[in-house]
């Protein structure tokens, strides 16, 4: 065990493990919402992650900035990924829930069915980019990891002695913080969050009130899908690379950070992946990088055991305006 790195660069490996976390927090909370109120695990939320990586691709190669654009051009290509990024995110989780879901939901299929339903589709979105991307751009693009052009220059901004933080890191992890009260706020204080806590706690009664549950459906796929599009984002400025399974290992990281902060709740979730990604790094300094999964997975079964229902045990049914 290398107990020394750890001590003498604990102030850095913190950071760069809430910079990693900031990530699977904004991923978890696509999870916990359908969970929330579906009670469905819906698998492909990881492919609707990496559709936001390629778009992020896209908007830099539809505005010709790469390493060496102006300033002009990476700050317009960079607002435009932010848009982008995420209506194409939300857009595939809108997708997947009208062709995949839905049908299902009207013909009253049991959970096992959505279950399978969710890993057929995770596993099909990930074939269909990989072969169309292969088809398209050529081995290059259709298996290996795909670079994507840094915009923003790193650059240390803080630096107290004991660690230094990036204006990247700030941006990653200040970025999901926002977008984590945003939506809380939304869920918590607007009338159509009352609807979906409405739907989470009891669907029946909510549509005897006059609330449209296909509506609100539809509402937490968006939501869920435009948070992972945000992630995207700042996965690839952070990271600069992406490839069609990118999603598989950061879904199940984010799913891994929804259950251990307690599943069904949105701080959990912010809570679950800021504290799975430190524990990550941490591990990767003590033992060998080889073993952060195995740790992180150890941490989650460890608290499950004592905790059931994870570190925030609330769900999104019980959560007060």
């Amino acid at each position: 065990m290398n107990f020394s790195d750890l001590f003498h660069h604990f102030g850095d490996l913190t950071v760069d493990g809430l910079t990693k976390g900031s990530i699977y927090a904004l991923v978890a909370l696509g999870y916990t919402l359908v969970y929330g109120v579906l009670k469905l695990i819906n698998f492909a939320h990881s492919e609707v992650f990496m559709t936001g990586t390629w778009t992020v691709l896209g908007a830099y190669t539809l505005f010709g900035a790469d390493e060496k654009s102006g300033v002009a051009i990476a700050v317009v290509a960079t607002l435009a990924a932010f848009v982008l990024a995420p209506l194409a995110s939300a857009g595939t989780a809108l997708a997947v829930e009208r062709v995949a879901y839905r049908p299902l939901r009207r013909k009253g299929a049991p959970p096992l069915i959505f279950l399978i339903t969710a890993i057929g589709c995770s596993m099909v979105l990930t074939e269909v980019f990989g072969q169309v991307l292969h088809a398209f751009f050529g081995q290059p693009f259709g298996r290996a990891a795909v670079s994507i052009p840094t915009l923003i220059p790193t650059r240390t901004w803080i630096d107290v002695g004991f660690m230094s933080i990036t204006n990247v890191q700030l941006l990653v992890i200040i970025g999901a913080i926002v977008m984590m009260i945003c939506l809380d706020a939304f869920v918590n204080r607007s009338r159509l969050g009352r609807g979906v806590r409405a739907v989470a706690q009891d669907p029946d009664t909510a549509a005897l009130m006059g609330v449209n549950q296909d509506r609100v459906i539809m509402l937490i796929f968006v939501l869920g899908g435009a948070m992972a599009g945000v992630a995207a984002v700042l996965y690839t400025i952070q990271y600069d690379i992406t490839k069609f399974d990118i999603g598989f290992l950061i879904g199940v990281k984010a799913f891994t950070a929804a259950v251990l902060g307690g599943i069904g709740n949105l701080r959990g979730a912010l809570v679950g992946g800021l504290l799975l990604g430190v524990v990550e790094v941490y591990s990767s300094t003590l033992f060998a990088s080889q073993w952060e999964d195995v740790t992180a997975f150890v941490i989650l079964i460890l608290v499950l055991m004592i905790r059931p229902t994870g570190i925030l045990g609330e769900s999104l049914a019980k959560a007060r305006a």
